[in-house]
């Protein structure tokens, strides 16, 4: 066995999987989806297929050529990060069908209750695959080195919608035969369901494969842009007003990037307990609520999750050994994206923000500084447990660092030429450094590219932006440390960036008066803003404020994102026994509001402390 990727049992021998064709009956009375699976190989292949999967129960394997049964076995050894492999037993085949269930316990699904939605009428499911988690949904070869298409049928109850990050066919009436064996024909075509068809015409990796079923609405934002979220009017009018500069930023993107290869660019707002900001899911993005701040400053996750449309999306990393390629390219274009659009002051925040958060991780990963790498070696390593800014903001630096040394005019031709050689493919990072060497003749004598992508730590060629609004707030934090809180003039101006950049240049735990000072003036605790609240009670549970406790208790229940969930719990059980004992008890009773993946983030972050 030869594996392609340290977190996948497929073996670089076997042919490839093209096509999945995908049956999918939700049963929300048992939290599980009845499936069936149709896999088109590269090629006619004799002997074992390994396929990845988690959490499945596998009811049968059959050549649907001739609807004979082929020989499986699902491995009784559950390997924690990998799961099981899947071993079907072939004879020049090129197609499989595949039925299986999945399970309540799905690392990539949620299922919510409807006392956990805003209507509290209907349920709710949706997934996150990103890293290794399709698999829990249906056996596949889940590495980024595949690349897919699909087409896939939602039967789902006629009074929910599903959405997809693919093209919409059509709603219609369940149509007897189209299940493909994934549950009874009686049941796929019972009374008071609906069929939701979806076909994925580009090939993707499985990471990138999603969808949500709820009572879900939308709006128009663009010509080309949709936001849906649950259909209640107060969400749906926010995300729109916050959302409203979209097509200006896909105009952006493809004047930097090159054509908007995907046609449809949507956006879904998702309940509160999404673990992350948003996700890059092709034609139409997964975002967090928290977003959505009043300002239109929420735009900014946006224009990452734009930006992956062209690195990422189009072009992707072979293994997450390589996830900088994804990241620290999107950050980058992002960043080119926001400097148009909103202004160089506000990209130069966003940089400033960015270079303080490389700087945390560097403290973080201080005994295991493999993880500070662009390149890693993630062999036995659960890639959400590691999961960082690292690649997102010292890939950026190695990028800001050769447009520094080129020149912009020409990094900008370098990239739309970097993008057009690779799209529709996965690559590593070797193949990136050949690439960029041939295309910037000597660039290796000017930039040291083994210590930017192989060496630990940040290097010296790396550097914090140049901006007057970026060293006043950097001067103002320095400043609280002698006593001194900035005047209500000095931030008059301020939104929620700024505060941001403030509160993390401050010291980790300072005198418990200064801190309540700070915010009887400007209600900080109070904030809105998730970026600014969360930094703020940081700063209260550094500094031993338990008068903030209550608040920081009603932030991790009330959401779900692991940039805030992962910050608070590490303040706390890095504290003494009374906070680590809090920190258990709000996570007992918060556990159940949280992804799955959330989930196994914090039980890793008090594991590790208690």
């Amino acid at each position: 066995m030869a594996p392609i990727d340290p977190h996948s049992f497929t073996d670089s021998t076997h042919p490839l999987t093209t096509h999945i064709s995908l049956s999918l009956y939700f049963d929300f009375s048992s939290s599980t989806i009845l499936s069936s699976a149709i896999l088109t190989l590269s090629h006619p292949h004799t002997g074992d297929l390994l396929l990845d999967t988690r959490s499945l129960t596998i009811t049968s394997v059959i050549d649907p050529t001739n609807n004979t049964q082929i020989p499986f076995s699902l491995s009784p050894d559950v390997d924690h990060i990998k799961g099981q492999p899947l071993t079907v037993s072939v004879t020049n085949c090129s197609k499989i069908l595949v039925t299986f269930v999945t399970s309540p316990s799905s690392s990539a699904l949620q299922w919510l209750t409807p006392p956990q939605t805003f209507n509290k009428k209907y349920p709710f499911v949706y997934t996150q695959c990103q890293s290794i988690h399709a698999r829990s949904i249906f056996p596949c070869q889940d590495t980024p080195t595949s690349r897919v298409r699909y087409n896939a049928k939602l039967n789902v109850p006629h009074q929910l919608s599903g959405v997809m990050s693919a093209k919409h066919v059509e709603r219609r009436a369940p149509v007897k035969g189209e299940g493909m064996l994934a549950c009874d024909e009686l049941l796929w075509c019972a009374d008071g369901r609906i069929v939701e068809e979806f076909v994925m015409e580009q090939p993707i990796p499985p990471y990138l494969f999603a969808f949500a079923v709820g009572e879900i609405g939308c709006r128009e934002v663009g010509p080309r842009s949709k936001v849906f979220a649950e259909a209640v009017g107060s969400v749906l009018d926010s995300a729109a007003k916050e959302f409203a500069g979209t097509e200006d930023m896909i105009r952006v993107g493809e004047r930097l990037f090159g054509e908007y290869d995907w046609e449809r660019f949507d956006l879904l707002v998702l309940p509160p307990s999404f673990p992350y900001g948003g996700m890059e899911n092709p034609r139409m993005v997964f975002l967090t609520p928290t977003v959505i701040k009043g300002d239109a400053s929420g735009a900014q996750v946006v224009a990452h999750e734009l930006a992956h449309s062209w690195t990422g999306n189009l072009i992707t990393n072979k293994t997450n050994d390589h996830f900088w390629l994804n990241e620290g390219f999107t950050t980058y274009a992002e960043r080119r994206i926001v400097e148009a659009v909103q202004g160089e002051d506000i990209a130069a925040l966003n940089i400033g923000i960015g270079w303080k958060g490389l700087v945390d991780e560097m403290e973080r990963f201080k005994d295991n500084m493999e993880f500070t790498k662009l390149l890693t070696n993630q062999e036995g390593v659960d890639p959400d447990d590691v999961y960082s800014q690292v690649p997102y903001e010292k890939g950026f630096q190695f990028l800001w660092r050769i447009e520094r040394q080129i020149g912009r005019a020409a990094f900008d031709e370098f990239l739309k030429k970097y993008i057009s050689a690779f799209k529709f493919q996965s690559i590593d990072t070797h193949t990136f450094l050949d690439f960029l060497k041939a295309n910037v003749p000597g660039i290796e004598n000017d930039i040291d590219l083994k210590t930017w992508t192989e060496g630990t730590g940040i290097p010296p060629d790396a550097m914090e932006p140049v901006s007057n609004i970026y060293t006043k707030i950097v001067s103002l934090a320095h400043e609280f440390k002698q006593g001194r809180m900035p005047s209500e003039e000095e931030v008059a101006s301020w939104h929620g960036q700024e505060w941001e950049l403030y509160l993390e240049n401050l010291p980790k735990s300072v005198e418990a008066s200064q801190v309540t000072a700070l915010d009887c003036r400007y209600r900080l605790s109070e904030s809105k803003d998730y970026e600014v609240k969360v930094a703020f009670l940081q700063l209260a549970i550094g500094s031993r404020c338990n008068e903030y406790y209550n608040v920081v208790e009603k932030t991790l229940k009330e959401v779900g994102r692991m940039k805030y969930l992962r910050p608070l719990y590490t303040a706390l059980v890095q504290g003494k026994e009374e906070e680590r004992i809090f920190a258990q008890r709000v996570f007992a009773e918060a556990r159940e509001t949280y992804h799955p993946i959330a989930q196994g983030v914090v039980e890793c972050i008090l594991s590790k402390h208690l």
